[in-house]
């Protein structure tokens, strides 16, 4: 192996752009993505690192100031220990800082848009304009309105945890500007429930992207599609040339120390003028009610998601106590 020929990393930067699944201040300054991410998982990681020491102290201390109902002062604390990371995560990078809405409002459209437009003007108090901010939102039905209603407004929104074709239409058709469809999680469904590829073609995390990617583009959208929850480099290696994918800590590291040959999987086609019918609100239940992968993943997704936003509020209200 040619140490001195370019890395697989060096190579797949060429062909998509990377984008870091994390917010570890670290990794990112290391790893040099173009775009991140910030959500509650990633935040109460940050109460412990040092990096973000003189930010949460600041937090804690404004919360301390306040008066009023406590719970309300701690999700207070949480959105802005949320904009506080990303803002800081968005001086390393020149692209974007993807920044989650609370996952117990995805099925609430207009509390939805209100959370998005806090983001977006609070970002907007540290200097972080709207056009390096991703606001990502649960696919739900919810979930797809508020990015139209959102994107109408000039907010690009990250729709994510996106399992079925129909979903991911909807997405495109709402004029969502990326989506996020999950590789690994589709796989895990699929090997749980007994169901193994034979090799990586097979994959059904990564037949499902280049089936959405070959798609819009054949149907002309600009929504951008970013390859998410990646389980190997093999999974990666099979989507390079995916608008964009982000991509852990850990696998950007043993890419880069792969100096092996990065072939293009994923080419536009050239669109296809037609006459496509839109995804309606009971075109999208039905499908999601016929695919028992798509439907269970979306639950457990914002399930998920909810938990580790309520972890990380008890952990704020603890360090107030």
């Amino acid at each position: 192996m040619n140490a001195s020929a370019p890395s697989k990393l060096q190579q797949l930067r060429e062909l998509s752009v990377v984008v870091a699944d994390t917010g570890d201040y670290d990794a990112i300054k290391r790893l040099k993505p173009v775009d991140c991410t910030t959500n509650p998982t990633l935040v109460k990681k940050a109460l412990d690192l040092p990096v973000y020491a003189e930010l949460i102290e600041r937090e804690l201390a404004w919360a301390r100031a306040q008066g009023g109902d406590r719970a309300a002062v701690v999700n207070e604390v949480a959105d802005r220990l949320t904009v506080g990371v990303g803002a800081m995560l968005s001086a390393l990078i020149p692209g974007r800082v993807s920044t989650e809405v609370d996952a117990d409002l995805a099925h609430d459209t207009a509390a939805t848009v209100a959370k998005a437009r806090k983001f977006i003007a609070m970002y907007a108090e540290r200097g972080v304009a709207k056009d390096r901010v991703l606001i990502k939102v649960a696919a739900t039905w919810e979930g797809v309105e508020a990015a139209r209603q959102l994107q109408a407004e000039g907010i690009d929104c990250n729709l994510t945890l996106i399992f079925n074709p129909a979903q991911a239409l909807a997405c495109a058709e709402a004029g969502a500007f990326l989506i996020s469809p999950f590789v690994g999680r589709i796989l895990d469904w699929y090997v749980a429930n007994g169901q193994v590829p034979a090799n990586i073609d097979e994959d059904p995390g990564v037949k499902f992207v280049r089936g959405v990617y070959a798609e819009f583009k054949k149907r002309g959208h600009a929504t951008v599609v970013m390859g998410a929850s990646f389980r190997s480099t093999a999974q990666i290696e099979a989507l390079a040339g995916c608008d964009r994918l982000t991509i852990s800590p850990d696998l950007l590291e043993k890419l880069d120390a792969d100096h092996g040959e990065l072939p293009r999987k994923l080419t536009p086609g050239a669109a296809v003028p037609g006459d496509y019918a839109p995804v309606t609100a009971a075109g999208y239940a039905a499908a999601l009610d016929a695919d028992a992968m798509a439907k269970e993943k979306l639950s457990t997704g914002i399930e998920i998601f909810a938990k580790d936003l309520h972890a990380l509020r008890d952990s704020i209200a603890a360090r107030l106590a």
